[in-house]
């Protein structure tokens, strides 16, 4: 199937608007001189708060194809485990490490949805698949061993944090792919913030957000920051990757997936982030991996 380039632009724009999420992760939680402005938790609330608000309208309209006494129980988990949970997990980390290696971990979650896969779904695993997991756990393994070496705070909570998030995600995306397909990925989305609108609103409330508002004089920076993650990375993310999928195909918008971690590098780099190269070694061979181990169920599909 030939792509034309105004599918490849707009892949490339996805993958900076996702790729350049972590570090506006550390920018809405600090100022440029490394004080601290809203909390990591606040962050979090807030772009799901936002996002949830933007995607109100697309919920509404979603809601009356849902089966929910069918699938209440798939939905629950794709809010928490795809958007609630990561949320948090992400700030935290990115409070102990730099956003460009949070970016390199994050690339493991194609191999977590394999292994999920193989483990709760019983789906098959082929030996292209296992070879590419095991290069892909090796690499995250070399990650893990030079990003605790590099960690701000020197705590392996921060970097298992970001292995719990992309756990989250796989849970989330193989809980879509057995559960959901029959719904568009826009609803899901839509659907699954509708479901968090009511916690988010309580969380904001109740992590004192108003207060840091009124009394912190420099937060506006970070507070465009998380308008930039809940708007432009979450609801027009969604737009954009739907329009890829509906008019090239699966395989083409998945390979999204290899770009995401060399966008947070660059953008870590450009920050003046420590970002070794052995990390950067370790994030090649993880994602060497990603590619072995999908390649040979996206020749099936395609």
């Amino acid at each position: 199937m030939k792509i034309s380039l105004k599918y490849w632009t707009l892949l490339i724009l996805l993958s900076i608007i996702w790729g350049s999420s972590f570090i506006l992760m550390k920018k809405a939680m600090y100022t440029a001189d490394g004080y601290d402005t809203f909390s990591s938790n606040q962050v979090a609330t807030m772009r799901i708060l936002i996002a949830s608000i933007v995607l109100l309208p697309f919920g509404i309209k979603a809601f009356k194809s849902i089966d929910f006494r069918k699938d209440l129980g798939s939905f629950s988990i794709v809010a928490i485990c795809g958007n609630l949970a990561p949320a948090f997990l992400f700030t935290y980390a990115e409070t102990g490490i730099s956003s460009g290696l949070a970016g390199m971990l994050n690339s493991i979650t194609p191999i977590f949805t394999i292994l999920i896969a193989l483990l709760i779904f019983k789906d098959k695993m082929s030996f292209r698949q296992f070879l590419g997991a095991s290069i892909g756990s090796f690499g995250v393994g070399l990650l893990l061993y030079f990003g605790k070496q590099n960690s701000i705070e020197g705590e392996w909570s921060h970097i298992l944090s970001v292995l719990g998030a992309t756990l989250c995600y796989a849970i989330s995306l193989s809980v879509i792919r057995y559960k959901l397909k029959h719904y568009k990925s826009l609803d899901i989305a839509a659907i699954a913030f509708l479901l968090l609108l009511p916690l988010s609103t309580v969380l904001f409330f109740t992590e004192d957000t108003m207060n840091t508002f009124q009394n912190n004089t420099q937060i506006w920076n970070s507070l465009l920051a998380i308008l930039i993650l809940s708007i432009v990375g979450t609801a027009l993310a969604l737009f954009i990757f739907n329009t890829i999928i509906k008019n090239t195909s699966a395989l083409f918008a998945s390979s999204v997936t290899y770009f995401i971690p060399i966008v947070a590098v660059i953008f870590g780099f450009f920050f003046e982030e420590k970002i070794t190269a052995p990390q950067i070694g370790g994030m090649m061979i993880a994602l060497s991996g990603v590619f072995i181990a999908n390649s040979n169920r996206d020749q099936k599909s395609s």
